[in-house]
């Protein structure tokens, strides 16, 4: 199993029929052969699944991706769920670019985000020796 680096980008909204490439997330996950978030593997690597909010190509939030109950949201502190963003359904979805996934963001509103990349990090967890 490699870890997979996934590219999302702001889809068609409103205020940006378009999208928007300059709204994005970029986070590591393990993903199953069909391209689904393996659970399994991510409880072993949960420490490495992290997210990056990017604006304009700054980093405004970093966290970690994980899981309460069955959903799967970007964790920003983990002593509060307060400041979460969660998935809508990422447990059924593939990640595969093209794609789209919703994420429901601090200002309330759950947005579309276009899957642009999936590529492998470079870290094979397998590699490491214990």
């Amino acid at each position: 199993m490699t870890m997979m680096r996934i590219r999302l980008e702001l889809g068609r909204t409103d205020r940006f029929p378009n999208g928007n490439e300059n709204h994005a997330y970029e986070f590591v996950a393990p993903l199953t052969p069909e391209g689904h978030i393996d659970e399994a593997a991510w409880r072993k690597e949960r420490q490495n699944c992290i997210v990056q909010h990017l604006e304009n190509g700054n980093i405004v939030e970093s966290g970690r991706l994980s899981r309460v109950g069955r959903s799967w949201r970007f964790d920003y502190d983990q002593r509060t769920h307060a400041d979460d963003e969660p998935f809508y359904k990422l447990d059924q979805h593939v990640m595969r670019p093209g794609l789209y996934v919703s994420i429901l963001e601090h200002d309330g509103i759950q947005k579309p985000f276009k899957i642009v990349s999936v590529v492998p990090t470079g870290i094979n967890p397998a590699d490491r020796r214990p």
